[in-house]
């Protein structure tokens, strides 16, 4: 069942389907991880309801667009509700499509990436046939992702991701290679003193090499 429910900045809302996948504190850990500059064009990279996107809008008044991309249908129409529901359709696309096939207008388009990807590596085992997509990578590898950031970044454009903290060796290295330097990293923990379970990474495309490690960030 679709609800609508306040974001917690100013007036915005957003719909979400208690059915299906919801959005958690991640996601507003990594629209706060990045602040935006005046002109922005920024995209939000698996946006599901797109909520990153939103919420990195609400709090940065100089962005100047925001792209949302998201594969699966019912949460891309979710998305075109929000941005209706909020009268943004002037600052705000939607473009249901994987991100292996973003079509060529949006190559080297976007100052700014914003990523919250499936970062699961597995099955369906505990997940439903529609919220798995969303938590495991069934249908987009972090390979094919640091791809299409690379595509679709400018020179000196920023890709920030929040993915699986036991990953991180895997998440770095493989930005890196794709000439998406590591600038910015910080962990999360669900309390003080315990091992973080997620990390939040931010990656200049042809940056040079130096990465500002903060101190870990208590999901409270």
């Amino acid at each position: 069942m679709e609800v609508v429910e306040p974001l917690l900045i100013g007036d915005y809302q957003i719909i979400q389907d208690t059915e299906r996948y919801r959005f958690t504190s991640d996601a507003v850990h990594l629209a706060r991880f990045v602040k935006g500059t005046k002109g922005e064009r920024v995209a939000d990279f698996c946006a599901g309801s797109g909520v990153v996107g939103l919420h990195f809008f609400a709090e940065n008044a100089g962005v100047e667009h925001v792209t949302l991309f998201e594969a699966d249908g019912g949460l891309a129409r979710m998305s075109e509700k929000t941005v209706a529901l909020n009268g943004l359709e002037k600052r705000f696309t939607v473009e249901n499509v994987r991100l292996q096939e973003i079509p060529a207008p949006y190559i080297e388009k976007f100052s700014l990436i914003l990523c919250n990807p499936p970062y699961e590596k597995g099955g369906f085992e505990k997940s439903s046939g529609e919220i798995a997509p969303c938590r495991k990578e069934l249908t987009l590898t972090l390979g094919e992702l640091l791809d299409a950031a690379k595509r679709c970044l400018k020179f000196g454009g920023k890709f920030a991701v929040v993915h699986r903290a036991d990953r991180v060796a895997e998440l770095v290295c493989a930005t890196h290679a794709r000439g998406l330097e590591p600038k910015k990293l910080q962990f999360i923990a669900g309390k003080e003193g315990k091992a973080p379970y997620a990390v939040l990474l931010l990656a200049v495309k042809g940056g040079r090499a130096g990465v500002e490690v903060l101190p870990t960030l208590i999901n409270q």
